[in-house]
């Protein structure tokens, strides 16, 4: 009869091992202390299952050589093309100074930037700029799905490709999942570069699994560009949604900015592909001032640029005076960020926050409910969006600065995602920005404290085990 148990001894010890190496890396990676009791506690009450699943959700850094990247290619060129506000408004010079120290770009003028409301507008936009491109295009996506939206990219974008315009197509590899049919496969069938972003090849990739770029960023001749919260998706449409509607924000840039995220791009495709995109068919010697407005790229990822956005929005709140709106579809913030909220609240600060009524993601709506009430209770005020799903990510302060693009205020956002995000300065952008939410905002339902206190007790004892799980969403 054979004798296995050597075999399980071996085995056990493997685990054990496997175990006590992730509780030493969470112990010396990991900053937030709750985090750490979360992980810990769970390798050591499953020590296989745990620690699989801490390296799959847990592990929340990456290095992507990127000083080497950057050497003489950013960082040696800090306003990308445009010229450097040398005198900023000294109301918003701390704010201001704060991302200069955050960012690879400094905050740069002669841009026009326009905001997009409407799914088929914004894509209409972009179908547009497609068809207009010279030389290069550059588009990076979370989702794009082969759909009735999708099929017209792939067509315009193979017909760019005909006519020798240089294009490139970056999908993150979990997000091209969501799509039933294969756009990456039609993508190379069109003979269009495309690839995806860290590809799923368990388990070399197990530690990298979690970590996603969820950038939404399409470049026309390093002079015209599109960033925002859209996905390429049927969804998105206002005319034809399909089942699953949604609302979002995207935006329109021109000017000396479009740099910015033409290097953004550049660093994510090499990283991904090993090619180095360089010269005039991607970078113009000269990028004309389009508008008067000023903005700033923010990339953020769980590389070099760690908690970028995190700090920058901690920043903002403190600078606030009158008043700060936020719109998210996922509302998580960490320990940090709730007490900037507060204080914000308690100096007098108008806070506004629009969260959708019903979340597309159960797990997270439960989670996110357990703070409403401390957030309550110190003055913010809390506004449920009306159907359909609200996926516009905004943070406007005072009606003038504005911060906008893919991050949303959840940990997946602020310390797992690669994301990018525009810090924009303009009081007539602002003001525009501050219409429209203050419309959203009228159609939305005031949360109040006696509603968040009247909850059923099954239902908080359910949102407070969904909290336990902030760590790990």
């Amino acid at each position: 009869m054979l004798d296995t148990g050597w075999i399980a001894s071996i085995a056990a010890i493997a685990v054990f091992a496997l175990a006590a190496i992730s509780v030493v890396h969470a112990l010396l990676q990991r900053r937030d202390t709750g985090t750490i009791i979360a992980w810990v506690g769970l390798i050591v009450l499953l020590p296989l299952g745990g620690s699989v699943l801490y390296w799959l959700f847990g592990v929340n850094r990456i290095r992507r050589r990127a000083h080497a990247l950057r050497e003489g290619y950013l960082i040696a060129d800090p306003s990308a093309g445009g010229a450097t506000l040398s005198e900023p408004p000294e109301r918003w010079q701390r704010l201001l100074h704060s991302g200069d120290r955050l960012s690879p770009f400094r905050l740069v003028g002669g841009n026009a930037i326009e905001p997009l409301f409407d799914g088929d507008r914004t894509y209409a936009r972009m179908l547009d700029a497609i068809d207009s491109a010279r030389h290069s295009i550059t588009l990076a996506t979370y989702i794009f799905d082969y759909d009735r939206v999708g099929e017209r990219f792939v067509d315009r974008l193979q017909q760019a490709q005909d006519r020798g315009v240089q294009v490139r197509v970056l999908i993150d590899a979990i997000g091209a999942r969501y799509s039933r049919r294969n756009t990456l496969r039609r993508l190379r069938r069109a003979g269009i570069p495309a690839t995806t972003f860290m590809p799923v090849h368990l388990p070399r990739s197990l530690a990298a699994f979690n970590l996603r770029n969820h950038r939404k960023m399409l470049v026309i001749d390093g002079r015209r560009a599109f960033t925002g919260g859209m996905n390429i998706r049927r969804g998105h449409s206002h005319a034809d949604p399909g089942p699953h509607p949604i609302h979002d924000l995207h935006f329109e840039l021109r000017g000396p900015a479009c740099t910015q995220l033409q290097r953004v791009f550049t660093e994510d495709w090499q990283f991904a592909t090993g090619e180095r995109l360089d010269g005039p068919r991607w970078f113009p010697d000269t990028v004309a001032p389009a508008g008067a407005r000023a903005c700033r790229g923010l990339p953020d990822g769980p590389d070099e640029d760690f908690e970028v956005l995190n700090f920058t929005l901690q920043s903002a709140l403190a600078e606030a005076r009158e008043q700060v709106t936020i719109i998210t579809p996922y509302f998580l913030p960490d320990v940090a960020l709730t007490g900037a909220l507060k204080a914000a609240a308690l100096r007098g600060v108008r806070v506004d926050i629009l969260i959708p009524a019903r979340s597309n993601l159960r797990l997270v709506e439960w989670a996110s409910r357990p703070q409403q009430g401390e957030l309550l209770e110190r003055g913010c005020r809390l506004w449920l969006t009306p159907p359909p799903f609200n996926h516009a990510k905004l943070m406007l302060v005072d009606r003038e600065w504005a911060l906008v693009g893919s991050a949303n205020w959840d940990p997946r956002s602020l310390r797992l995602n690669f994301e990018f995000n525009l810090e924009c300065l303009d009081a007539g952008l602002g003001g525009e920005l501050a219409t429209w939410a203050d419309a959203l905002r009228a159609q939305s339902h005031p949360l109040t404290l006696d509603e968040v206190r009247a909850r059923p007790l099954p239902a908080q004892l359910r949102d407070g085990a969904a909290r336990l799980l902030t760590p790990y969403l």
